[in-house]
């Protein structure tokens, strides 16, 4: 008679994951995905991408991002267990939540409430938020206009989210990735001229997601490397904004 097959040893474990590659700058965008990481529990490298010199213009990296902006990831352990870079920071939380399970529901209906928040943030916050940023701070001479311009429609967007807020505790109605988008923006609201007292709702979210330890852990991943940057370094506006890789 056959013996009976010897039983797992209670030390087996799954086979080590390799980390996912991000590819990383701490900037608000750059945060959205080192905190999802870590939401996740995701095993995952960081290869730092200074934009302040011109790392995103290496072709390495446009091989991976060809739009030249961080942050973007390599999963080596992507869809058929074969690798796969993505870019864009709302495409790589869309495919790290499928990926998990986590943060980005199944159902047709609650990922269409997802949906929303996280294009309205790609489309409207992200992009209005750094426009008051650069034009109250970094624009080589004052332009009334555009501070104005861009400080009073990010005034009218945090009130969208604030009315958003006032009867749920999240965006999507349960904390999920259109959050993640947002939190990094959202923690910059004097960078864009406005008082959270206008906007108790936003507030009261912003405070809930900030004590989160995931969150905590994603804003401080090389939290250092901008520490001594000089932002207003004509060197580095060029590269910024002038879009040149620095000599």
């Amino acid at each position: 008679m056959a013996g009976k097959a010897p039983r797992a040893s209670a030390r087996t474990t799954a086979p080590r994951r390799a980390p996912i590659e991000l590819f990383y700058w701490p900037t608000p965008n750059g945060w959205k995905i080192s905190i999802m990481l870590e939401e996740c529990r995701l095993p995952y490298v960081v290869r730092p991408i200074d934009i302040t010199r011109g790392a995103q213009f290496e072709p390495s990296f446009l091989a991976i991002s060809p739009n030249n902006r961080m942050p973007a990831i390599v999963d080596p352990d992507g869809p058929g267990g074969r690798p796969i870079s993505v870019f864009e920071s709302g495409a790589i939380l869309q495919y790290l939540g499928r990926k998990t399970g986590k943060l980005y529901p199944a159902d047709e209906r609650g990922r269409v409430e997802v949906e929303q928040w996280l294009m309205w943030q790609m489309g409207g916050l992200g992009p209005m938020a750094g426009q008051a940023h650069h034009f109250r701070h970094y624009a080589p001479e004052p332009v009334p206009y555009g501070i104005d311009r861009y400080t009073n429609e990010c005034h009218r967007l945090y009130g969208v989210m604030n009315r958003r807020l006032a009867d749920r505790p999240f965006l999507a109605g349960r904390y999920s990735i259109a959050d993640i988008a947002c939190v990094g923006w959202a923690s910059r609201h004097e960078r864009h001229g406005q008082d959270l007292a206008e906007f108790p709702h936003v507030r009261r979210w912003l405070e809930t997601l900030l004590a989160r330890p995931a969150v905590q852990r994603g804003l401080a991943v090389r939290a250092d490397d901008v520490a001594g940057v000089d932002m207003r370094d004509p060197a580095v506006q060029a590269v910024l904004f002038g879009q040149r890789a620095r000599g």
